[in-house]
């Protein structure tokens, strides 16, 4: 079971909530306005966090349809063709279509067991990294709709999510490259949006990146260029690591262009 007082259930609420808080102010002109993800608008990103929001609460507690739903989504050709199926929801059914989606997903969390294997469309994961994995996506997927308004949302020490998915990705990110991981341990040290300390590491390792949480994070889910992180990287085996960083699953994705932000 989940405890009343599960940190990342409670973040995840906290963050899908203040999407939902923007996205509740938009006139549905605004919804239209393109993202920085090449070919999606406000709305096409809302449907992507809503189909996978509901994928998430499929792998937890129901598992039959979870596969159910894979062997059609496949037949189909992708979960582009699901996509396409709600892009002609008006901007408030699509709100409430994702938010009630949210709050399944949510709810289911309190009588799941956080230890439980989930599956997914590539190796297992507890139910606490699934729900983490959430909380990465609607916080990426919420930057790219602030990005694509021309507004900021001002990160909270909730990002320490993103972070740690991040740094436990790098293997991850060497092998969906095709890379062979160097040798050495990466010391990672980054200044909380609260100020606090947070480290990942030896610090004794001879690797080393240091900066702003708000920086690695941009970084490791490919919202912004490197170079535009303010991230002081040390050592080969950080440098390689950085300039392939994922925190998302998948094939590697196309990033962003150097000082495409101001």
């Amino acid at each position: 079971m989940t405890e009343p007082d599960d940190v990342v259930v409670r973040d995840l609420r906290a963050e899908t909530g203040s999407l939902r808080d923007l996205l509740g102010s938009l006139s549905p002109h605004e919804w239209n306005r393109p993202t920085p993800a090449a070919g999606w608008n406000v709305a096409d990103q809302v449907v992507h966090l809503g189909l996978f929001d509901r994928r998430c609460l499929w792998s937890m507690v129901d598992e039959q349809k979870f596969r159910a739903d894979l062997k059609e989504m496949m037949a189909l050709g992708g979960i582009d063709a699901l996509h396409d199926r709600h892009r002609g929801m008006s901007p408030a059914e699509l709100l409430s279509w994702w938010g009630d989606g949210v709050e399944a997903l949510l709810d289911a969390a309190g009588s799941v067991d956080m230890k439980k294997r989930c599956s997914w469309y590539g190796p297992s994961m507890s139910a606490r990294s699934m729900l983490t994995a959430r909380f990465m996506e609607n916080w990426a997927h919420g930057l790219d709709i602030a990005d694509g308004l021309g507004v900021t949302r001002e990160d909270t020490d909730r990002i320490y999510h993103v972070a740690h998915i991040g740094v436990r990705a790098m293997p991850f990110a060497f092998a969906t490259n095709g890379r062979q991981q160097p040798d050495g341990d990466v010391f990672v040290e980054l200044r909380a949006p609260s100020g606090t300390v947070w480290t990942w590491g030896p610090t004794d390792a001879g690797s080393s990146v240091r900066g702003t949480a708000t920086g690695f994070c941009r970084a490791v889910t490919q919202r912004r260029h490197l170079n535009d992180c303010g991230l002081a990287i040390a050592g080969e085996p950080a440098s390689q690591w950085m300039s392939i960083a994922q925190a998302f699953a998948g094939p590697p994705g196309e990033g962003r262009a150097e000082g495409q932000f101001d």
